[in-house]
């Protein structure tokens, strides 16, 4: 019995980071193409169920969407009836996904191994060394459920598992809130109903007991998400209340009306348990996005009642909330001063982000107390990069070695670009919102739609960007580098199209013609200036050409 519990034990945690792998595998493969993606759920709340439904299958994990819903709502660049939309889209995304898993594909775990290890190993490039870790990722989901699978054959005629079950029959509220704790604390919905599942496939546990399993794992995935936004945006907390609201009450309603209606047990489904079971998630899911979305402006209206907002805060609360993190230390030591500087650098660049990101909002709504705000943030980006830089000229750079010295030098750098990157916001940025709303004047939809994705494009490159500053790895770097050819690519595909709309006569393009090329020419500006610290990483670690320029020739 030890070494059974043993190996499911194992199973379960091989099953929890398998689901991990893959997640994190997608998410530093494709991070930017994911917010690009997110960004677009804006339109309605069809295109931003579907997105996230997308999102969930792509991810293997409707957290992951949780997350970036949460990020984007935080920011300003999400309304809470989309999130809230895009929630339910990825709920039944991450069930079907549960579902497909599910299947007897215990033939393709040597294939798969086989594949992702050699692209892992052999991959030349980031993005190729990522799909091999979540092709790895899937094979180690199948190979977790057939542990999962052997290690529980020996219990199906055990008297003590039949007692439990007995047990679990007649009180379906243990099993519902069982599945809702361990679905929370393991961190992953997905993982618990392939559990759930696989043990129905086994025979180990009737429908009626799988079925309160599922909506107590049901309610479990959307307490994750509350608790992941404890303490972030009131915006994204709310996007989690709804969720909690809309998907957790319908599994309460279903966990009674079995009770009612079918005395526990759900009406007749075709196959074993095990498929019934995912045939009853992915329906609960799919009525939950149906009668959900119509209702997701009044969970709205009752979150913002539950969750109040958070009052204004100006620079000085700013000022006095985010005190400076630049400490001297008292022994000389270099590296700590560095990364007393490193600190205040975050601090700054979290300035500059609050003016960046709901810029595109300022410029479509053309709101003069959010513009009046951006505004009052410059002046501590440059008080931010004049402290930094002075402290960092009081240092003893005399006992700096080579590497503290060039780590010294970038942060500086960094700091210039940063505040550079704040001025472009408040004086050029800023300028088109007063001339858009001035002239009365509305870009097209075309020309909008491109803007925007730049705008997203340029926020993810920013994360990018910090993470390479606080890590320093090449890899990122050079994925940074990428982006930014990429964002100079966008650019100069928007600029052609621009043109033919100007050719094909369209008046919105006309008149907004300075103002987009104006926009798209400010944003990769900021785009290169964040992306100028993997410069210098790479060039430290000889992965840069000494030019780009032809050999001369004569």
């Amino acid at each position: 019995m030890y070494f059974i519990i043993v190996q499911l034990v194992a199973a379960i945690v091989l099953l929890l980071w398998a689901v991990r792998m893959v997640r994190t595998a997608v998410e530093r493969a494709y991070a930017a193409e994911l917010k690009r993606t997110l960004a677009r759920a804006e339109r309605s709340r069809f295109s931003a169920a579907l997105i996230g439904m997308a999102l969930a299958v792509a991810l293997q994990s409707s957290t992951a969407v949780a997350a970036l819903a949460s990020s984007f709502a935080g920011g300003g660049l999400l309304a809470v009836a989309t999130g809230l939309a895009l929630m339910l889209g990825a709920y039944l995304g991450s069930a079907l996904v549960a579902s497909i898993l599910s299947f007897d594909l215990s033939l393709l775990t040597a294939p798969l191994i086989i594949i992702g290890g050699l692209l892992f190993l052999r991959g030349a490039e980031r993005r190729t060394k990522q799909v091999g870790r979540m092709v790895l990722g899937i094979a180690f989901v199948l190979l977790s459920l057939e542990m999962v699978s052997e290690a529980t054959a020996p219990w199906r005629d055990s008297d003590v598992l039949g007692a439990v079950v007995t047990y679990l029959s007649g009180d379906p509220w243990t099993s519902f809130v069982v599945a809702a704790l361990v679905t929370w604390a393991s961190y992953s919905s997905v993982a618990s109903v392939l559990v759930i599942i696989t043990f129905g496939s086994a025979g180990l546990i009737p429908i009626e007991v799988a079925a309160a399993f599922l909506l107590g794992a049901n309610l479990g995935g959307t307490l994750i998400a509350l608790g992941m936004t404890r303490g972030a945006d009131v915006r994204a907390r709310r996007i989690a209340v709804g969720a909690v609201l809309l998907r957790g009450g319908a599994a309460i309603l279903c966990l009674v009306a079995l009770q009612v209606v079918h005395q526990g047990t759900p009406g007749p489904l075709p196959g074993n348990v095990g498929q019934q079971a995912s045939l009853l998630h992915i329906l609960f899911n799919l009525g939950v996005l149906i009668l959900g979305l119509p209702l997701v402006g009044l969970v709205e209206r009752l979150a913002n009642r539950l969750i109040k907002d958070a009052p204004p805060v100006g620079p000085a609360d700013i000022s006095r909330l985010r005190r400076t993190a630049l400490v001297e230390d008292p022994n000389g030591n270099i590296d700590a001063s560095l990364a007393s500087a490193t600190r205040e650098l975050l601090r700054m660049s979290e300035l500059v982000e609050v003016m960046l990101q709901p810029i595109m909002d300022i410029v479509q709504g053309g709101d003069k107390a959010a513009i009046r705000r951006v505004k009052e943030l410059e002046p501590e980006v440059d008080a931010a990069n004049r402290a930094i830089k002075l402290f960092l000229t009081r240092l003893d750079w005399a006992s700096m070695d080579t590497a503290q010295a060039r780590r010294a030098s970038d942060l500086s750098v960094f700091a210039v670009s940063l505040e550079q990157a704040g001025d472009i916001v408040a004086r050029e940025l800023l300028r088109v919102a007063d001339q858009r709303l001035d002239r009365r004047i509305a870009f097209s939809h075309q020309g909008w739609q491109e803007l925007s994705d730049l705008h997203a494009r340029v926020l993810a490159n920013m994360q990018l960007a910090l993470n390479v500053l606080v890590s320093e790895d090449a890899e990122s770097a050079r994925q940074l580098v990428t982006e930014k050819d990429e964002v100079g690519l966008m650019e100069r595909r928007s600029m052609e199209r621009h043109f033919l709309r100007l050719r094909s006569g369209d008046p919105n393009s006309f008149e907004t013609s300075e103002l987009h090329l104006e926009t798209m020419h400010a944003l990769r500006r900021i785009n290169s200036l964040f992306t100028g610290i993997a410069y210098s990483i790479l060039s430290e670690q000889g992965e840069l050409l000494p030019t780009r320029l032809v050999g001369d020739r004569t």
